[in-house]
């Protein structure tokens, strides 16, 4: 005989599990030592002065800001929205505001795809249990920067697709709102014209299946609301030429060969494991997905799968739209187990548990827990007094040599560069930084010869001018510059070493 679920009226007080999510993923990063992570990342230091220029000056740079290697040429900040959101959070409290504002966005998305999975009448064993793998996965880009907002709206608009293709409605159509605060936020809105191109491609296969009457108006829908989101990514301050500028970016062998996260990812870690697993189960699930007829899904995970192998970037949008399916596929498996065991597990089905998939998801402990991190943010307590982690940033160096760096021409670490526009701009200017897509191959190449101290290094260092080097001790132009006579150690931690240059003579020859 089967279980009844228990009255939602008779359990009002439990917690939605989709809050329990969000509560536990906010402490896991707030507590759980993952705040100190999300700043492992320098481009989060240029991303809150962005977004300081924009609030005072009250508009969006269209020139460089921060470099002296490129000066006022054309620059798009096409995460906007996002920096101001950033200089808000730290203006409030600091970089304790920035990581409760990325924390909160992380919460939010593993609660969504955890509620997705659930609306979904996924098993709540199961459920958990591939949000968690979802979780560890994602934490391979687990960093305060604007991705964080393409993560959870790419969930939300999987989720509006698939409840549309199920009981199509105009509630769909709330995606072109979706659609416009994207492209302002993130540069991942492109995946969303191609999710709803992926739809549309699949009701159009649908329609062609043989031994079916043919029925277009899915697919017609589907196009046109592709057509009208590409559209409506075109409101953004660049318009069109945003997405030239995109095209140009995800297409260079430079960027892809060089910059460490578009490249092919590397399984070591637990969280590469986890994306193992969720990669496996995701592919297994395909041939289920096709025979259901659920040809979307099916060709959304390929499609993300053979994305993610490209490029570690694109590891957390597969885990978002694969998890949903694995959970799905292992939870009927487990339902058609026979005998005793099936009944049991059974037993667990979603409806059994707090919060199930028909009770409405009203977030008040998530408020209660945001606002009780936030009166923590003023009270101050020593866990909460982060900083961009000394281990990765010359916190010690700055301090020491501070005087000797201000209004100089510094050669440094792109990550360093960053940490130096977040401490001291706009007084010092960088050579280059995290903005790949905007320096180039040209300014990167030269990047690169001074790093490696390839047979041009001295002149590019003539040429740009440089009279300070920060930079760390086993990079091989470090070996050079220390054995140069015309440049002298003013300092040495072990972490960092700071050079200048003494010698004014003609600029000789390259070696």
């Amino acid at each position: 005989m089967e279980t009844q679920p228990q009255h939602v009226s008779d359990r009002w007080w439990l917690p939605p599990l989709a809050e329990v999510v969000f509560v536990a993923v906010l402490l896991w990063v707030l507590v759980g030592g993952q705040a100190r992570a999300l700043l492992a990342d320098g481009d989060t230091g240029w991303h809150i002065r962005t977004g300081e220029y924009i609030l005072a000056e009250r508009r969006v740079p269209r020139a460089d800001l921060f470099s002296f290697s490129r000066p006022g040429a054309e620059w798009f900040a096409w995460e906007w929205a996002s920096d101001v959101l950033f200089a808000l959070a730290h203006r409030a409290a600091g970089l304790e505001g920035v990581v409760l504002l990325g924390g909160a966005l992380l919460a939010a998305t593993s609660a969504a795809l955890f509620q997705f999975v659930m609306w979904q009448r996924a098993n709540v064993i199961v459920a958990v249990v591939t949000m968690l793998l979802a979780a560890s996965a994602s934490t391979v880009h687990w960093l305060a920067r604007p991705h964080l907002f393409t993560s959870l709206l790419f969930v939300l608009s999987v989720w509006m697709l698939e409840a549309d293709r199920r009981r199509p409605g105009r509630r769909l159509w709330a995606l072109l709102a979706v659609a416009v605060a994207w492209a302002n936020l993130h540069g991942g809105f492109v995946i969303l014209p191609l999710t709803t191109g992926l739809y549309a491609t699949a009701a159009a296969w649908a329609a062609l299946e043989p031994g079916r009457p043919s029925d277009w108006r899915a697919a017609q829908r589907y196009g046109l609301l592709t057509a009208a989101v590409t559209a409506a990514t075109l409101l953004n301050p660049y318009g069109y030429r945003l997405h030239l500028h995109i095209w140009k970016f995800l297409g260079a062998d430079f960027i892809r060969k060089w910059v460490e996260e578009f490249q092919s990812p590397r399984f070591r870690g637990e969280s590469m494991l986890a994306f193992e697993l969720l990669l496996l189960l995701g592919l297994l699930s395909v041939p289920w997905l096709w025979r259901r007829g659920e040809y979307a899904a099916a060709l959304l995970v390929v499609a993300l799968a053979h994305a993610a192998l490209g490029s570690v970037r694109h590891v957390v949008l597969y885990v978002l739209a694969a998890t949903p399916v694995v959970a799905r596929r292992l939870s009927a498996a487990l339902e058609a187990l026979p005998g005793p065991w099936g009944r049991a597990v059974n037993s667990l089905l979603t409806d059994f548990a707090p919060g199930g998939p028909t009770r409405r998801w009203v977030p008040l402990w998530s408020a209660a827990a945001l606002a009780l991190a936030a009166a923590f943010l003023d009270s101050g307590p020593a866990r909460w007094q982060v900083d961009f982690p000394k281990e990765k940033f010359p916190q010690a160096a700055l301090a020491a040599t501070e005087k000797q760096l201000v209004g100089r021409r510094v050669f440094t670490s792109d990550q360093w560069a960053d940490y130096l526009i977040y401490r001291y701009y706009p007084e010092v200017r960088v050579f280059i930084d995290g903005r790949s897509d905007f320096y180039g191959r040209a300014i990167g190449q030269q990047y690169l010869d001074l790093m490696q101290a390839t047979h041009r290094w001295e002149e590019t260092l003539n040429r740009n001018g440089f009279d300070r080097a920060l930079l760390p001790p086993d990079w091989p132009l470090a070996t050079v510059l220390k054995a140069h006579p015309d440049w002298r150690l003013d300092y040495d931690d072990g972490q960092a070493l700071l050079l200048r240059r003494v010698w004014r003579g003609s600029v000789s020859s390259a070696n």
